[in-house]
């Protein structure tokens, strides 16, 4: 008796990126990476692509768009850290404790 629920995983064929695009995505600015985003939305809402040609770009634009938001997400830390320095310098600004050191 098969196994109904079992299915054999096919190798994929759709395009992907390589590990040299993906390190040189890695590599970009927000401002190039938000606008090498904007171009392969664009190519996508265009139409007129083949499907290999429409995955690559949704599969770039997947790439750039984690690029930006990793950067913003290292910017938010760094504001949110140098906030808290600031509140914690606040707390004991022109206090006894302060001066002592």
């Amino acid at each position: 008796m098969t196994d109904q629920n079992t299915t054999e995983q096919q190798p994929s064929t759709l395009p992907s990126l390589s590990a040299e695009e993906l390190e040189r995505i890695n590599a970009l600015s927000y401002e190039q990476a938000r606008d090498q985003l904007i171009q392969a939305v664009q190519a996508l809402e265009a139409g007129g692509l083949d499907l290999d040609a429409s995955m690559r770009q949704w599969q770039l634009g997947e790439a750039l768009a984690r690029r930006a938001q990793a950067l913003l997400d290292d910017v938010r830390a760094q504001l949110d850290a140098a906030q808290a320095n600031q509140a914690s310098a606040g707390a004991t600004a022109g206090t006894q404790s302060n001066l002592e050191q």
